[in-house]
C-alpha cells in the first residue's frame, strides 16, 4: 500500500511560479497538489491527448477553458477536455490550493 501526504512530499516551483507536490504517479495516472499565492496563475496550457480533472480544496480563482470563465471556489471540481487550452488564477487574498488529476 502507498500512501501519501502533501506535508511528506518535496514541493518544487513550476516555471509559471505555482507551487507542485506529486503526490503520485504511476504509468495511467498522477496526482498533484498545486499552489497558486493570490495574483499568481498556471501558464495557460493544453494536454493533447489526456483529460485533466482540477479539485479546488481551498480558497478560490478565475478557471479559463477554451475562452470561457467561471468563478471556483473550495469544493469544486472542474473537468479539462482533453486538448483543451486551459489556466487558473488565484484571484483572491489567500492562497489557492487545488488537486490536479490526469493521465500522463
Amino acid at each position: 500500500m502507498e500512501v501519501s501526504s502533501p506535508n511528506r512530499v518535496e514541493a518544487y516551483v513550476t516555471k509559471d511560479g505555482s507551487t507542485i507536490r506529486e503526490l503520485h504517479r504511476t504509468a495511467l495516472q498522477s496526482l498533484a497538489e498545486a499552489t497558486l499565492e493570490p495574483g499568481q496563475a498556471t501558464e495557460r496550457h493544453y494536454h493533447a491527448t489526456s483529460e485533466e480533472i482540477y479539485v479546488v480544496t481551498k480558497g478560490s480563482g478565475s478557471m479559463e477553458i477554451d475562452g470561457e470563465t467561471r468563478r471556483v471556489v473550495r469544493g469544486d471540481s472542474i473537468l479539462i477536455p482533453a486538448g483543451a487550452r486551459h489556466m487558473l488564477e488565484n484571484d483572491g487574498t489567500s492562497e489557492l490550493i487545488f488537486l490536479c488529476c490526469c493521465s500522463p
